[in-house]
């Protein structure tokens, strides 16, 4: 590997050219870079003289930019960096720099040695990174005197001043770069004043200080700031349980509902706390400007994330559906189906939106609908409905096709409906209002008996009666029915068997049909609400006994 030695001087003429000069003894070393850094004596003829390259800055920048310029302007694969006031600098010294790196052992060397003095590295530096990087054990951390691979100074950020040692120092040790610390013996040089050192220990604290926020070593100690982050991420996840409960289909609900939940617990938790701590911080103070800029500084992001979360829960509260028995929540993509009924056999559902297709082939009078249409419409598979004088049954959808509702053209046409239209959730029944359906009723023990029950779909729910039908005063079945005064149809085995007249008025209508040896027994009765119509007897059969 090449080597480049770069030398930051400022009015170093009576010692520069002796350090140039021990460098430029050593075979391995390339390149030699002196940066008088604005001197106004004689070190950049001095060190010219002694062999060393020279640039020079037209007024002091600071050891940190004089560094920096030596090394943008350098080429070796390893870069070292020499003080020039260092009186007894010797070979040994600089290969005890330089080695490690040559041979393998280190990415970054730095010195230590015996000196009067040290009172920055002991009083400032020390206390401060034992509390910030107590990873970090070196005897001087601060060290003038320390060599790098080029890759890896190229891709830190050098400070301009007397921060740049212990930067290069916190960077190599977070970035994972082998450090070595060599001794190198006794040093000779110009003790600061007491002023030059407070410069020193100003630079080295601020360089501390920022690299500790910068790789996260304040987050230790921030307690309004761990608040304000717990509380970010409390509403980070209810806003990311919101989004998998209604955008992301295959995100399984219950989870998406109890990762918000568990946001909004914990982000109720910490705003709470950020309130008593802000309430503090705001008027018991004395400089209210100050604070009042701190609150914002610190506090922004928590309340974009409070108005986010405000502006979802407004989308969704303006997509709400009230009707009987259910809570309706669409906010443009999936429906979410909350039961106000604990009897209902859900608390919560997703549904919609559907894909409109066209019906597989030679499916003409079939409608293929997935299990939550069939859900908002009331209806079964096996169960029929009527369009246009047609009728239709309904049959499951094909696997792969979970939002996909495939219906005959004659029907699609009736509905003023085309392939690869979206139907919402929430619109669904209001297609399908005021037609006509026969729906397969679930009974309990009927034997050989089977109940089909019409109806006419309505959008909106009424006031309506309970339907029940008994066998050997055993029940069979319970549904509902919006029933107005007229006469109704009764069917067996698909013909028309009696006529009943209903009167809505009448807290209890009873009627008794003999089916071969059973007797059933209708009873209508109650006041519920439905948004089933039960047709009369020119629009429909009411009911329909089938006997095998």
């Amino acid at each position: 590997m090449t080597v480049s030695v770069i030398i930051p001087a400022f009015n170093e003429h009576e010692t520069v050219g002796e350090v140039v000069k021990v460098v430029a003894s050593l075979k391995y070393v390339n390149e030699i870079i002196v940066v008088d850094d604005g001197s106004t004596d004689f070190t950049a003829e001095v060190a010219r003289e002694a062999g060393a390259t020279v640039i020079s800055h037209v007024k002091n920048r600071g050891k940190g930019a004089a560094i920096k310029t030596g090394f943008s302007n350098s080429k070796g694969d390893v870069a070292v960096f020499l003080d020039a006031d260092i009186q007894n600098l010797t070979t040994q010294k600089v290969e005890k720099i330089i080695k490690p790196i040559l041979i393998g052992e280190a990415d970054v060397t730095k010195t230590k040695f015996k000196r009067e003095g040290g009172r920055v590295t002991e009083l400032t530096a020390k206390p401060l990174l034992n509390f910030f990087f107590p990873e970090i054990k070196f005897e001087q951390p601060l060290s003038g005197q320390f060599a790098a691979r080029r890759s890896f100074l190229k891709n830190i950020k050098l400070e301009d001043d007397y921060g740049v040692d212990v930067g290069i120092v916190l960077d190599a040790d977070v970035r994972g770069m082998r450090i070595k610390e060599v001794d190198i013996g006794k040093i000779d040089h110009v003790l600061s004043s007491l002023h030059e050192l407070n410069v020193v220990a100003t630079e080295v604290v601020r360089t501390i200080v920022d690299r500790a926020t910068e790789y996260g070593r304040i987050t230790m100690i921030d307690t309004l700031g761990k608040h304000i982050r717990m509380g970010l991420l409390g509403l980070s996840l209810a806003t990311l349980g919101f989004f998998c409960v209604f955008f992301i289909r295959f995100f399984p609900v219950m989870l998406g509902l109890i990762i918000t939940a568990v946001g909004a617990i914990i982000a109720i938790f910490y705003i709470i706390r950020i309130g008593k701590t802000s309430f503090r911080s705001l008027f018991k103070s004395d400089s209210k400007s100050r604070n009042l800029k701190s609150f914002f500084y610190m506090h922004s992001p928590m309340l974009v994330s409070g108005l986010i979360m405000v502006a979802m829960l407004a989308t969704l509260l303006g997509s709400v559906h009230v009707d009987e028995g259910k809570i309706s929540v669409e906010p443009a993509s999936r429906n979410l189906i909350i039961w106000k009924d604990p009897l209902e056999n859900k608390s919560f559902d997703i549904r919609g939106p559907y894909l409109v297709d066209s019906a597989l082939e030679n499916e003409y009078t079939l409608i293929r609908a997935p299990p939550d249409a069939m859900s908002t419409l009331d209806l079964s598979y096996g169960d029929h409905i009527y369009i246009n004088n047609q009728r239709y049954g309904l049959m499951q959808n094909i696997p792969g096709e979970e939002n996909v509702i495939r219906i005959p053209s004659n029907a699609r046409d009736y509905f003023g409906l085309n392939v690869r239209d979206v139907i919402p959730d929430t619109n669904l029944r209001n297609i399908f209002k005021n037609l006509y359906a026969e729906k397969n009723l679930l009974l309990q023990d009927a034997g050989n008996i089977t109940v089909k029950k019409g109806f006419i779909l309505r959008t909106g729910t009424e006031s309506a009666k309970n339907i029940n039908i008994y066998l050997k005063d055993k029940k069979l079945s319970t549904s509902t029915g919006i029933i107005h005064n007229g006469t109704y149809n009764i069917y067996l085995n698909g013909v028309k068997y009696r006529e009943i007249f209903i009167n809505e008025n009448e807290a209890n209508n009873t009627y008794y049909i003999p089916v071969g040896r059973y007797t059933l027994k209708i009873e209508i009765e109650g006041n519920v609400n439905s948004d089933m119509e039960i047709p009369t007897l020119n629009k429909g059969i009411f009911l329909n006994f089938i006997t095998k």
